[in-house]
């Protein structure tokens, strides 16, 4: 049994597995954390400026919004927060799938029963299934937009369902990619005082390494998640990186504008050898392998490209994961993938 936290590191090579941008964050975010002095590495950071700069960013007030050590401390809060202890141990989780594995432990870490809702026809969100799931005990939704692994979107008019179907449960919409799709339910934040909107920065900003993200919702609804989260969550490395990453949405432009033209060249390559795959609004694109999906990704491991194996996934199988973000490294992947399929 590994002692090892995270994922392995699988050495040198194209990391095209985890979704990160592989063409590194802003400049600015490079000089301000160089900027950091002792003794601003010393005392513990102050959150306030970043806490307004990110309200104003995203057009809230400062009282919508919880600042996180990744988005991922903010699945965990909102399933502790619900679920916990000091909660009466009933209740449900509604988790559609394929879903993001972190929901799954996050409600397993504080004894959840979780629903699973299968997906619809070709991973489309399984609409009328999550909404028969969702009954008067349900404490919480999971909608994943878009969806990671399958890259699609989730409709509007399907999540105004879910949000209305029981509105004493907390509906967690993750935003991880919204940059990308260009379609979030923040405008709507306002009419819900029982959505949660997560986003990150570890994607179209970069900055997977240094863990941060946000909540924002309703200042009642994270009264109840507050008096859990760390007094220190966010360390002042991350404080002032966030603060740069605001201030250079062209960086974040041109991160998605090399993502479109990567799925295009990724999308015609798939095409000329007959691979099915997804089309999607992420930076990354799920292909579904047939009986070559072993070979492939073995084949590209080897050669130190690697994919996300998505094959024990069993509403997704004989798929992997490939990320599509810096233009140059897409044209790498596909050569590699292109040789190795012509010496089949």
């Amino acid at each position: 049994m590994s002692i090892i936290q995270g994922i392995p590191d699988p050495g040198p090579g194209l990391r095209l597995h985890l979704n990160e941008h592989t063409g590194g964050c802003s400049p600015r975010v490079l000089e301000a954390i160089r900027s950091l002095d002792a003794t601003a590495l010393s005392f513990y950071p102050d959150y306030k400026p970043v806490v307004l700069e990110t309200a104003a960013f995203l057009g809230v007030d400062p009282d919508q919004v919880l600042l996180l050590n990744g988005l991922d401390e903010g699945i965990f809060l909102t399933a502790t927060a619900l679920f916990g202890s000091r909660m009466p141990n009933v209740g449900n989780a509604v988790v559609p799938l394929p879903a993001f594995e972190t929901y799954l432990t996050a409600c397993g870490a504080v004894a959840a029963r979780v629903v699973t809702v299968p997906p619809g026809p070709d991973l489309t969100f399984p609409i009328d299934g999550v909404i028969r799931a969702i009954d008067h005990s349900t404490k919480l939704v999971f909608v994943n937009n878009p969806n990671n692994p399958s890259g699609r979107l989730v409709p509007r008019a399907d999540i105004r369902r879910v949000v209305e179907a029981n509105p004493t449960a907390v509906v967690f919409v993750d935003e991880a990619y919204w940059e990308y799709g260009g379609e979030s339910f923040l405008d709507e934040l306002p009419k819900y005082p029982n959505v949660i909107i997560g986003r990150t920065f570890s994607k179209a900003y970069g900055m997977a390494g240094i863990r941060a993200g946000v909540m924002v919702a309703h200042p009642r609804l994270l009264e109840r998640i507050r008096p859990i989260v760390p007094l220190f969550n966010l360390n002042v490395a991350a404080v002032a990186a966030v603060r740069a990453a605001l201030q250079d949405q062209a960086f974040v432009a041109e991160s998605v504008a090399q993502a479109n033209e990567s799925k295009a060249l990724l999308y015609a390559a798939l095409d000329r050898l007959g691979l099915r795959y997804w089309k999607s609004a992420t930076n990354f694109v799920l292909v579904d392998g047939g009986d070559r999906a072993r070979e492939i990704i073995d084949g590209l491991w080897a050669k130190q490209i690697f994919f996300r194996d998505r094959t024990k996934d069993q509403w997704c199988p004989n798929c992997f994961r490939i990320t599509t973000g810096v233009v140059a490294h897409t044209r790498q992947a596909i050569a590699a993938l292109e040789e190795l399929c012509a010496a089949r």
